[in-house]
């Protein structure tokens, strides 16, 4: 029989149950309580616990820039970037405060740094916790070199490109420099300095918990691309030699030259005096950084008078043969009186601008009235900037006709009351060379990848602002102004030129008036005159001494002119006689009887066969024809080049359609062919130079 249950046994729960329960309830909360934690952490606080660990963990060094190279037009290099030193710091492995002094003094003494300032920043970036500081960065390899054999406690070497130019202050205003980021601060560094610098890459270390690396992988960087520039870096070394010395011997301020190719718009060479080098660029002050081509506004005066003379010309009010009196130099405007640099009466509108009257261009202004002049002056270019890729070009000055004087008219038609850059001068002076197209000035003629392969090519805008026939017609009368008027001295041996010569005062700042002793004096001008292949212009700024174009930029024209156009191809197209003292005769060389004798039976043979070939001619520019050398439908002879210089060489190789390939400097001791050798075209002629004492 079975024992009866309490009544209280029945009622009472188990207490094994309840402490059963009571645990699975807070292991279920202890669960929720974790999930939820776990949630927070993947979710939530997912990203910050990530960096948290990378950057226990992981150690990331943004790897170099690759910028890309700045090629002139023949693809010759006139920046790269080369690899130098750099060095930093992991301040956590600096352990004791012994090993930051002994960082601090070694480095101190190789840099020539402040050893208590290199301490205290190297103790203050341990106590921050920081992982990285330079030291010293695009060291030279001998600095370097000191700095490894010291083995020094958390010091590390880091490759860096730096900027390297080759040809040291060779075009710098065009190229400009880049800084200690490696960024681009000037010139076409800076304005394509995103196209140039590429993309960096990423270099990731692993680290233990020791701080020892196991280790790394690297997202590689892209390198930049290349900038072509329309520069000729021969033509641009001629310009700034011949710059250079003209600053010097007129004892200038500065000076200015631009080479454009007036039919492409191309820039062949634009060089400032003084200059600076930009591989050293701290050595300079901010002054001699500034792009005088395109920053400096002056006065143009007597070059400004085409836009006179060519709107009068285009409006069909005069003709180049119609006399214009010129009042003996004197002419009163709303009761200013401006005068010629000379009396002059009636003259022809060609001899005019040859002689350069004040009076015939303020009385031509005047026929074709304020707005119309307004009108060619912004035809130009004048007014607003070129869009020459290059930082800092100023527009000019250029008030609206609303805001001229009375007078203005007969200021603005001789070049003043208006502020122009050189460039613009240039342009303008580009547009009677092409024809009375005006084409963009423009530097950047092909970008291209890494790779090679072409992002981009120039094509500049073009627009009418003359007819042919009137740029024609001002390209014969500039000529005159090199051959009877104000340009003498820029006259070419070989070319024929045009141009026209500017002398202006400068506004004095003290006095706000125009200064007696202050000058500018420039030249523009071009060649050949019937088809110009450059336009030239050369602005010198506060010559000493003589002051006017003609005398101090003009003969800067004809150096750089001379010595151009054969390195271009141009044939010379006036007189250049090829048998005269000036190119043919040779040094006086002593030969032996047999050599002699030699000589003499080649000189006979030679004549006999020079009876049997046709004249070469060519044009002298005034309507007849120069006879300058002889030679086959298929050959021409060789000149004797002994005792002749650069120049010469140049000159009469590209008369005669030869390539020359030239080693050394001076005079021609040596060549190949020989005199009197029948040659084809486009033959190459090896020449030898050497100093002669």
């Amino acid at each position: 029989m079975l024992p009866r249950l309490s009544a209280e046994s029945n009622t009472r729960p188990d207490a094994s149950i309840r402490r059963a329960l009571f645990v699975a309830a807070f292991i279920a909360s202890w669960m929720l309580a974790i999930s939820v934690r776990l949630i927070c952490l993947q979710i939530s606080d997912h990203d910050r616990l990530v960096g948290r660990a990378q950057r226990q963990q992981q150690f990331a060094l943004e790897t170099p820039l690759e910028r890309g190279q700045l090629l002139d037009r023949h693809d010759r290099e006139l920046a790269r970037s080369i690899q130098t030193a750099s060095i930093f710091v992991d301040p956590a492995e600096l352990e004791t405060p012994g090993d930051i002094a002994c960082v601090a003094t070694r480095v101190a003494s190789v840099l020539k740094l402040d050893e208590q300032t290199l301490a205290g920043q190297l103790a203050q970036a341990k106590d921050g916790g920081r992982r990285f500081l330079w030291l010293g960065r695009r060291l030279s390899a001998d600095q370097a070199g000191k700095i490894q054999g010291l083995g020094l406690p958390g010091v590390h070497f880091r490759t860096e490109p730096k900027r390297f130019y080759p040809n040291g202050p060779l075009a710098a205003h065009v190229l400009g420099f880049v800084g200690l980021d490696g960024a681009g601060l000037g010139g076409v560094e800076q304005v394509y300095n995103e196209k140039i610098s590429g993309e960096a890459g990423k270099l990731f270390v692993e680290k233990d918990s020791r701080g020892n690396a196991y280790e790394s992988f690297e997202l590689p960087s892209k390198p930049g691309q290349a900038i072509v520039l329309t520069i000729d870096q021969s033509v641009q070394h001629r310009a700034e030699q011949a710059l250079v010395a003209a600053v010097k011997k007129s004892r200038a301020k500065s000076g200015t030259a631009i080479v454009l190719d007036p039919h492409s718009g191309e820039i062949l060479a634009l060089a400032n005096a003084p200059t600076f080098d930009p591989n050293d660029v701290g050595a300079v002050g901010p002054e001699a950084r500034s792009n005088w081509a395109l920053q400096n506004i002056y006065e143009p005066g007597s070059t400004f008078k085409i836009v006179s003379f060519s709107a009068a010309i285009e409006k069909g009010l005069v003709k180049p043969e119609d006399r214009i009196d010129c009042q003996m130099g004197a002419i009163t405007i709303a009761g200013r009186t401006i005068r010629d640099h000379r009396a002059f009466g009636t003259l022809t509108i060609a001899d005019a601008l040859a002689k350069s009257s004040n009076v015939a261009a303020i009385k031509l202004g005047l026929r074709v009235g304020d707005a119309t002049m307004h009108e060619f002056i912004t035809r130009f270019g004048f007014g607003s900037r070129t869009g020459i890729e290059l930082p800092g070009e100023t527009p000019g000055l250029l008030r609206p006709v609303t805001r001229w004087q009375a007078s203005s008219i007969g200021s603005i038609a001789i070049g003043q009351e208006i502020g122009v850059t050189p460039l613009q001068m240039a342009a303008a002076f580009g547009v009677l060379a092409n024809d009375g197209v005006r084409v963009a000035p423009h530097l950047v003629r092909e970008i291209r990848t890494s790779s090679g392969t072409s992002v981009y090519r120039s094509n500049p805008k073009q627009r009418r602002v003359v007819s042919p026939e009137t740029a024609r017609a001002l390209r014969r009368m500039l000529e005159q102004v090199t051959l009877n008027g104000t340009a003498k001295l820029a006259q070419l041996d070989g070319y024929s030129a045009a141009g026209k010569t500017g002398t202006a005062q400068k506004i004095d700042p003290k006095t706000k008036t125009y200064s007696r002793t202050k000058h500018i004096a420039s030249f523009v001008g071009f060649a050949p005159v019937e088809n110009p292949a450059v336009v030239i212009i050369v602005v010198i700024d506060e010559p000493a001494g003589a002051y006017h174009g003609g005398d101090v930029a003009a003969p800067v024209f004809r150096e750089i002119a001379e010595q151009i156009l054969p390195d271009l191809g141009v044939a010379p197209d006036t007189k250049l006689d090829l048998e005269s003292d000036h190119l043919a005769q040779s040094a006086p060389v002593v030969q032996s009887p047999e050599a002699a004798k030699a000589q003499e039976e080649r000189t006979r043979l030679e004549d006999a066969r020079k009876a049997t070939l046709p004249s070469v001619a060519r044009r002298d520019g005034r309507g007849g024809e120069i006879v300058y050398a002889v030679a086959s439908s298929k050959a021409v002879l060789m000149p004797d080049l002994r005792g002749r210089s650069v120049r010469d060489v140049a000159r009469a190789c590209a008369l005669l359609g030869l390539q020359v390939e030239a080693r050394g400097e001076g005079q021609v001791i040596r060549q190949s062919p020989a005199p009197g050798t029948e040659v084809g075209p486009v033959q190459v002629v090896s020449v030898e130079f050497a100093r002669v004492n």
